[in-house]
């Protein structure tokens, strides 16, 4: 039976379990959204969890659904750690019977109706996008100015989306895909949003220090209303790499998860399941770049004390 707080039914049951969140029915009109330590790479998940990365994820999302909410409406209604959680949601078991523990790395969400399309946007051309460029001078099919290095800046952003798959590879789709599946209008409100927000970020982050090379994002609908749903802008979702530091044909000083995927091909993993556990040294280094992404993005600092405070509240 769902238990009854100040006039709210609340579901308390597992909805669905990612690749690193989980998602829990909260109420008849919320989720609770769990960022989980966990962390995958290569569309796989690795047995080496990153301590407080649910905490650093979750908290950065949160701070870019606030900064953007005047843009795109979103789902976040607030984080799951005591500070600014609505009081009738404070009390509620999940928080205290997680095997992850949800406090400090919870968010409420309104519920959505996904889209079911990854909406990846470029700013700068490395990854994938370099690896085609420089067999056909393209990326996503789109043909661009000859002589770029990986890490060149592209003329404008680019709009590149892939399905949306819960599990395996996401694949690229064309605009005509995208209009078939969800019609031209929403495709090209879906690229319109998808490049509004990137750019905004980017200019907001390349003034602390970081520029978002690329990201994806996610939309769904809440009342009929196109709505930013899942997480934002964060070093899981988003290529961070250092200013002081970006010279283009080198390799770029992150702060995002690509420190382990370039670990992982050195190893000499397939990419294919199972993947080795990280070296403890690779996890602490790591750790670090999501902390400091945190630090240069919102100014504040997650010091051990806080963490610990904000994760007992």
């Amino acid at each position: 039976m769902p238990t009854t707080i100040t006039g709210v039914d609340y579901l308390p049951n597992l909805l669905h379990r990612g690749k690193v969140r989980d998602i829990y029915a909260f109420s008849a009109e919320h989720l609770l959204f769990i960022t989980t330590d966990r962390l995958s790479a290569f569309d796989v998940v690795l047995p080496s969890a990153i301590p407080d990365k649910g905490l650093v994820l979750n908290r950065i999302s949160a701070f870019w659904f606030n900064e953007t909410a005047h843009i795109v409406p979103n789902h976040f209604v607030a984080l799951g750690d005591g500070d600014n959680i609505p009081p009738e949601f404070e009390v509620h078991p999940l928080l205290n019977t997680m095997d992850a523990p949800a406090r400090g790395r919870s968010m409420i969400v309104r519920k959505a109706q996904r889209i079911d399309v990854e909406c990846v946007v470029r700013g700068y051309l490395t990854g994938s996008a370099y690896a085609e460029y420089s067999k056909s001078g393209t990326v996503h099919g789109q043909a661009l100015p000859s002589g770029l290095r990986d890490g060149d800046q592209l003329p404008e952003p680019l709009f590149t989306p892939t399905t949306k798959a819960d599990e395996g590879h996401d694949e690229p789709m064309s605009m005509e895909e995208v209009s078939a599946l969800v019609g031209e209008d929403v495709a090209n409100r879906l690229r319109d949003a998808t490049i509004k927000l990137y750019e905004y970020a980017r200019t907001f982050a390349r003034k602390r220090g970081i520029i978002i090379a690329d990201t994806k994002l996610e939309f769904g609908w809440i009342d009929g209303e196109l709505t930013l749903i899942d997480e934002l802008f964060t070093p899981d979702s988003s290529r961070f790499w250092d200013l002081g530091s970006y010279r283009p044909g080198q390799s770029m000083p992150n702060f995002d998860k690509q420190f382990v995927r370039d670990w992982l091909v050195r190893s000499g993993w397939s990419k294919e399941p199972p993947a080795p556990a990280l070296p403890a040294s690779i996890i602490k280094q790591t750790r670090q770049r999501y902390v400091e992404a945190y630090h240069h993005l919102t100014g504040q600092r997650l010091e051990p004390s806080l963490i610990r405070k904000l994760l007992s509240l």
